[in-house]
């Protein structure tokens, strides 16, 4: 069932703003300028060649656990049964993160700036620091907490899986779990992976070992009711000018 993204009005900044919807992937896009076609391109690429895989090998669309990566297989399937393997999860644990870096790295072609975002799974380039704001649903803490991001940190995944929030697989009750990496598709597994781990704020601290001791994973943040654990490269910012 589609649920109203309610978060993507949270975000502001100066990058030209559109949005490209293909089957079930529904992003949110900002560049230098209005690049619709050559993001609906990338998006028809990266659903085809993940399409096709199911179709031939239908235990990638539907495991919990890792697979095999093999040089065979197309370069976005590798990376996310490779994050996968990494983070514990079945490679559909990362579709979303793979797709929005897939697309943001062809986008980069073409500007100097991209931020793509996808069911709150985030590849972002950018040239200077950003407010990257967290929606954490209910919590107390949405809307009066964010993460800054330096401009040396770009490009960036920054993905987030929620227990509470939207329509994603989920086994915890977490609010909201944040992890950034340079590799998109492997912040989103482990954000899943470690959101699955928390039930209970007790379980915060457990996740963030979990995630920080994975090698690629630069920082992570979970929101669980009133309470919130961060590790890693997490710098807490007041919402502000968001973006």
């Amino acid at each position: 069932m589609y649920q109203k993204r309610n978060y993507r009005n949270l975000f502001e900044n100066e990058l030209v703003m559109f949005d490209v919807c293909v089957g079930e992937t529904d992003l949110r896009l900002g560049c230098d300028r209005d690049l619709t076609d050559v993001a609906l391109r990338s998006v028809r690429k990266a659903r085809e060649a993940i399409s096709t895989h199911i179709e031939n090998h239908p235990v990638f669309g539907t495991s919990l656990i890792p697979l095999a990566a093999d040089p065979a297989y197309h370069p976005i399937v590798n990376k996310m049964i490779e994050a996968g393997i990494a983070a514990g999860t079945g490679p559909m644990a990362a579709v979303a993160g793979a797709i929005a870096e897939y697309t943001g790295k062809a986008l980069l072609e073409y500007s100097e700036q991209v931020f793509v975002e996808n069911g709150g799974d985030i590849f972002f380039a950018s040239n200077k620091d950003r407010i990257i704001g967290i929606y954490a649903g209910n919590s107390m803490l949405t809307g009066r907490l964010a993460i800054r991001i330096s401009s040396e940190s770009f490009p960036l995944g920054i993905c987030t899986s929620s227990g509470t929030v939207g329509h994603s697989f989920s086994m915890g009750r977490a609010d909201a779990v944040t992890v950034l990496s340079r590799d998109t598709a492997l912040a989103d597994a482990v954000a899943t992976a470690a959101g699955n781990m928390i039930r209970s704020p007790g379980d915060i601290n457990k996740a963030l070992d979990f995630a920080i001791g994975i090698k690629g994973i630069t920082g992570i943040l979970a929101i669980i009711g009133d309470k919130l654990g961060a590790v890693g490269e997490i710098e807490l910012a007041a919402p502000g000018n968001r973006g």
